[in-house]
Parts: structure tokens; sequence; C-alpha cells
């Protein structure tokens, strides 16, 4: 169980999240929607660490971590978190100098200290499970939108992380490589994985999500299952952002 309580985030005196509670079960997706600026890419960001809360506390698995101002959790905790876990960025972030199956293997080798050999037969493996394994000596510059971004799930998925973090996985590519990213997300939701995303892509959401949480101002305002909060949303606020969606994908 991933479990966030009473999470608070300030940049400055600016607050981005205000007492965030939130639970995501073992095999179960939750997707996060909400317009821009209204705290899901921090608290994605807050889960795994890049950012530190202020105050609350984060239990993920058998580790738990409770914040407070001024006092930063020790590093050994923080990096027994992050290896828990699994980022899939917006833009890829994939190393340009490195080709496909190095971009997965390096953190195996450098970070987990894998054989060489073991790192590659896992890294073709992951690849071989997105669809890309004939893409292995091939550069990232040579790969479409789609397909890099397949890369950089099948990264992420390389240590066998408890949570997949997604940060918009699909909003840089146009419709027809999104398709390609919600696919293998999609089947990793089959297979099991843990998912927390934060997504505008509504059909990403309604295919992949068990549960769908609605964020404004650092604040949840409502959730439930995706069927239920897009048809049938209860706070207008809710409503008018779905709303704006559904214009935009022509549903």
């Amino acid at each position: 169980m991933i479990a966030l309580q009473k999470i608070e985030k300030r940049f400055g005196d600016t607050p981005i999240l205000r007492g965030i509670d939130l639970t995501v079960h073992e095999g179960k997706v939750t997707a996060l929607i909400g317009p821009s600026g209204s705290g899901k890419s921090t608290l994605l960001r807050c889960v795994n660490l890049l950012e530190i809360p202020q105050a609350g506390t984060l239990v993920l698995g058998d580790q738990r971590l409770d914040f407070r101002p001024g006092a930063p959790p020790p590093r050994r905790d923080v990096l027994a978190v992050r290896r828990q876990t699994g980022m899939v960025f917006q833009n890829f972030q994939l190393f340009p100098h490195r080709t496909v199956i190095e971009n997965i293997t390096e953190g195996l080798i450098t970070v987990g200290q894998w054989p060489k050999e073991a790192a590659r037969v896992r890294a073709l493996e992951l690849l071989e499970r997105v669809g890309l394994a004939h893409k292995a000596e091939a550069w990232p510059a040579s790969l479409s939108g789609g397909q890099q971004q397949r890369v950089a799930i099948a990264r992420a998925l390389a240590p066998s992380p408890r949570l997949l973090l997604c940060d918009e996985p699909t909003s840089a590519l146009d419709p027809e490589l999104a398709a390609e990213v919600v696919d293998v997300l999609a089947g990793l939701a089959r297979e099991g994985m843990t998912m927390l995303m934060a997504t505008h892509d509504l059909r990403l959401a309604r295919r992949v999500a068990d549960a769908v949480v609605f964020l404004d101002g650092g604040t949840f305002v409502e959730q439930g299952p995706p069927a239920e909060l897009f048809a049938r949303p209860t706070d207008p606020r809710t409503r008018r952002f779905v709303q704006t969606l559904l214009g935009e994908v022509g549903a």
C-alpha cells in the first residue's frame, strides 16, 4: 500500500499542496487530473522525494517517513523510497549519447550494481514488453516520441519498482503516438502494476485508472471511478474541467 497523509508542500510562501490524503492500493491505478498549477506534478515528485514535503506522512510498503519543517529525512530513507519507485516524465529524459538499451542498463549497472550481462538481459526483456526489442541499438534521436516514451517506461520498470509514477506521459505526443503509450500502460495495469499518474488525457484515465482524483488549488476536490466521475461529477469545478477536456477530445 502507498499512503499519503496530510501532505503539505510550499514553495517559499506559496502553498502548493494542502493537507493531501491519498491511498493507492497494490495493483491499482490512480489518475490525478486538474488544471495546470493544481499540484499534480508536485504531488508525484513528493512521492519519490524529488520534492520534500514540509508536513505530513508518506507510507510506501514498509517504509514510513514523517515530514517536519526544517528537518529533511535522512538520505538513507530517501534512497529507500526511491528504490521502490519508477518515474516516467513528460519529456522522456533519455540520455541522447546512449543507445536505447544503454539508457535502460545504465541505472541498473551504476546504481543497482547489476552485472552488465544481467542488466542487458533485463533490458531486452523490457524492450520486448514495450514492443521495441528491434530498436535496442538505436539512438534516441532516431525514435518517434511515442517510441522514446516507451523506452522511458522500460527504463522506469528496470529495477522492478513497487510503484510507477507517470507525469503527463502522453501530453507531448500526437494522438496516434499517444495511443502507443496508452496501450503499454494499459498492459501494465492488466498485469497488476501499481501506478499513480498525472494526466490531462481522459482516454488514458478512462482506460487505465481504477480511480480518478480531481485536484484544484492543491486540494482534493472529488474522486471516484472514472466512469462515474467523468459522467456525473458532483462539484462544479470538476464539472467545468471535465467538460473542457471532453470538448478538446471531441467526446
